[in-house]
C-alpha cells in the first residue's frame, strides 16, 4: 500500500469516527430510523419506586408528538410513535380534530396520518409488552367541540381499567401498564396539568433568548413538582410569524436547543437528590438527551 493510499485510508477512518460511528452524541435527532444500543434500557420506569407520585418524576416527552408531516414549518418529530416509546418517551402531546364519528390527529390544518384510536392502540400494545411503564397523554381538541371530544375519548376508553382518568395524583405503583390522561382547559379527563409556557414563549427570534426562557420555565417546574398537578415544560419553538426568526423552523430551533438543554441539565448531576422538573417535552430529541432526562430520577 502506497503512502497516498494509507493517507486516504486514515482519512476515511477519521471521517467514520466523526460522522458515521455511534461515538457521536445524539442530543438532537432527525433520523427516522431508530437505532438503540443493545444495552438500552427500554422499560426505564421499572427503576422508579412504587411509592413515588408521578408529580415527583422527571419525564421525557415530545411536543406535538405526531407532527411528522406538513413540511418544515409543521414537522416537530421524526420518529414514529412506536419508536418514540421505545426510545424512552413517556409523555405524548396530541392535537385532535373530530370529523363525524372519528378523532383525527392533526397539527393545525395538517392531518398526521393517524386517528386517535390508532394512537391508543399503539400505546396499549407498548404497555402490554412493557408492563412496568406508564404513558401520559395530553389531548388538545383542534376545534371548539370540547365536550364532544371528551365524550368521544370516553367512548374509546370504554371500561378499560388500564386507563387513568381520575383527577387524583397517583403513585407509580398505581399506574404501571396504564395510560394516564392529563387535563387542561379544553380537555377534562385525568390529572390537572400546569403548563410553564408563557404567552408567546414558543416564538423564537434568537436562540439565546429561548435558552433563557427555558431556564425560567424549568425553575418554575421545579417549584411546582411534587404537588397535586402534573407540570409540563415545552422546550420547542419556531420563528414562524416573527421577523428576525423567520427562517427558524422547529427543527432548526431543536438542533440548537437540544444539545444546550442536555448540557444545562447535566449540571444537576452532582446534586443529591437531583431536582425534579416534571415533564420536559422536546422536538427532535436524540436518545442521549432522553437518557439525560431519565437519569435525573436516579438519586
Amino acid at each position: 500500500m502506497t503512502a497516498a493510499h494509507k493517507s486516504l485510508l486514515l482519512h476515511f477512518i477519521l471521517l467514520c469516527a466523526t460522522f458515521l460511528c455511534h461515538g457521536k452524541d445524539l442530543y438532537f435527532n432527525d433520523n427516522k430510523n431508530l437505532v438503540l444500543p443493545g444495552s438500552y434500557n427500554i422499560p426505564w420506569m421499572a427503576g422508579i419506586q412504587d411509592f413515588r407520585t408521578l408529580s415527583l418524576i422527571t419525564i421525557p416527552g415530545t411536543h406535538d408528538s405526531m407532527a411528522l408531516y406538513g413540511g418544515p414549518e409543521a414537522e416537530c418529530q421524526v420518529l414514529s410513535l412506536k419508536d418514540q416509546l421505545r426510545a424512552g418517551i413517556r409523555f405524548l402531546d396530541l392535537k385532535v380534530f373530530r370529523l363525524a364519528d372519528t378523532l383525527y390527529v392533526m397539527h393545525g390544518v395538517m392531518y398526521q396520518h393517524s386517528t386517535f384510536k390508532e394512537v391508543l392502540d399503539t400505546v396499549r400494545a407498548f404497555l402490554s409488552e412493557f408492563k412496568t411503564e406508564t404513558v401520559l397523554i395530553r389531548v388538545q381538541p383542534e376545534s371548539f367541540e370540547k365536550k364532544t371530544v371528551n365524550e368521544m375519548v370516553r367512548i374509546l376508553i370504554g371500561n378499560d381499567q388500564n386507563v387513568w382518568v381520575g383527577s387524583g395524583m397517583p403513585n407509580m405503583g398505581q399506574v404501571r401498564g396504564k395510560i394516564v390522561f392529563l387535563q387542561q382547559s379544553t380537555f377534562t379527563l385525568g390529572i390537572p396539568l400546569i403548563n410553564t409556557i408563557g404567552k408567546g414563549s414558543d416564538k423564537v427570534s434568537h436562540i439565546k433568548d429561548k435558552d433563557n426562557t427555558i431556564i425560567k420555565q424549568l425553575n418554575e417546574a421545579t417549584e411546582a413538582c411534587g404537588g397535586d398537578n402534573a407540570v409540563l415544560t415545552y422546550t420547542s419553538g419556531t420563528g414562524f410569524g416573527t421577523f428576525w426568526g423567520m427562517f427558524l423552523t422547529p427543527k432548526r430551533v431543536a438542533e440548537k436547543v437540544d444539545p444546550w438543554l442536555n448540557q444545562y441539565l447535566m449540571q444537576f448531576y452532582p446534586n443529591q437528590p437531583r431536582p425534579c422538573f416534571g415533564i420536559i417535552a422536546t422536538d427532535f430529541p436524540g436518545i442521549d438527551l432522553i437518557q439525560t432526562i431519565i437519569n435525573l430520577n436516579w438519586w
